[in-house]
């Protein structure tokens, strides 16, 4: 049984100072648990092997995908392929961040993929900065945590000029080179969450600027702010396959500028690739024996009780929870029912002593770097709750 300790929560006036407003959800409860999960360092350090194994694997798989021109299996919008292709063969197109969720890891159970959320990760703001402040705040020690990710990302910042070599090499190859950073306009997670990746950048020592995604223009030769100032990256909190399906235009122009080498968009659009779910069935195919993967195919699985869901999707939407002998047990509605399926083998989530289940989240940047949970029912909706951590 996973073990939490109770804590003293932070004050909602506290929260909105240090820009975390998000924090009551629709129904009026808290966003943020008043609970930590304890961990040994053991499991700390088994998810930190875990999580850089399994990117590994999902290198292997895209380049198994594009190889094979498997994207049609994984979901990918045609009118990104080429887009896909371009930012796949040159390093310089780097992924700054990711998260994956994955079941167990506690108590003994072993750790299991559920997803790759590669593209547009949420909960970037509480696992970086806001479980540092709830261990502060109760007066713990804020290093008793698996919890890098702000210097993490931060350093791989920098590796999209010094690439692999040595970090530190930095100020002798940076050359003023700009980051546009970008987010739809209204939404307050996502705001502060791009606006605390553009200051990561900065204190890596790039150039850097905000503006709204409705703000941003493109043509051919690139990137451009409202003050017509060319950028030679952007930054972008909005989803590949979002801007594939209802910007097709600027799909196409976007392609464009890949191709014709005018800018470089983060996170790169082969990331569309990690985020499919479909890829967990490449990866199955691939590596059968990994102690990492469940089960997980394009077609129903037969005689074991499974989890069907959309290739994209998110909030856990339009997710059924399906049993040995082909009943529903429980699902959810959504806006994701027209993407393809993916079939994957059920496990049981660590659970509390009041039955809550909880999803851990390892944030990856060049390496696995911070650690936090979700706590909900069977399927983690946008109701869950974030749960920080402890290690014990």
């Amino acid at each position: 049984m996973l073990t939490t300790q109770k804590l003293n929560p932070i004050d909602d006036k506290t929260l909105e100072e240090i820009g975390f407003t998000w924090h009551t959800d629709t129904d009026g409860t808290k966003y943020v648990s008043d609970q930590l999960v304890e961990i040994t360092q053991e499991e700390a350090e088994a998810y930190y092997e875990a999580a850089n194994a399994i990117y590994d694997m999902y290198v292997k798989a895209a380049e198994y995908v594009i190889d094979n021109n498997l994207f049609f299996n994984l979901g990918i919008p045609f009118n990104l392929i080429e887009a896909i292709k371009k930012s796949w063969e040159n390093d310089v197109h780097w992924h700054i961040y990711g998260r994956f969720d994955l079941a167990g890891g506690i108590d003994g159970q072993d750790i299991k993929l559920i997803e790759f959320n590669a593209d547009t990760p949420t909960a970037l703001f509480e696992t970086a900065l806001l479980q540092w402040a709830i261990l502060k705040s109760n007066n713990m020690d804020e290093k008793r945590q698996f919890n890098n990710v702000y210097e993490a990302i931060s350093e791989n910042f920098k590796r999209l000029i010094t690439l692999f070599d040595d970090t530190n090499k930095f100020e002798e190859l940076y050359d003023g080179w700009k980051i546009l950073f970008s987010c739809v306009e209204g939404n307050d997670e996502e705001e502060a969450t791009t606006k605390l990746l553009q200051q990561m950048a900065t204190d890596a020592g790039f150039v850097t600027k905000f503006e709204f995604l409705q703000n941003v223009k493109f043509d051919e030769d690139g990137i451009y702010d409202s003050d017509d100032i060319n950028y030679e990256y952007w930054f972008k909190l909005y989803p590949w396959e979002d801007i594939a399906v209802d910007e097709p235009e600027l799909a196409t122009t976007l392609t464009n500028i890949i191709q014709n080498q005018k800018a470089i968009i983060l996170n790169p659009t082969y990331t569309l690739l990690f985020q499919s779910k479909g890829m967990m069935a490449i990866l199955y195919e691939l590596f059968p024996d990994s102690p990492y993967l469940l089960k997980t195919s394009f077609e129903p699985l037969q005689d074991i009780k499974q989890v069907q869901k959309p290739v994209f999707g998110r909030e856990g939407a339009n997710t059924s929870i399906i049993n040995a002998n082909g009943t529903v047990e429980t699902q959810t509605e959504g806006p994701y029912d027209n993407y393809k399926k993916v079939y994957q083998e059920y496990v049981e989530f660590p659970q509390d002593v009041h039955k809550a289940k909880y999803q851990a989240g390892v944030f990856f940047a060049y390496e696995a770097c911070g650690l936090s949970f979700r706590k909900g029912g069977d399927i983690l909706d946008n109701m869950s709750k974030f749960v920080g951590h402890v290690i014990s």
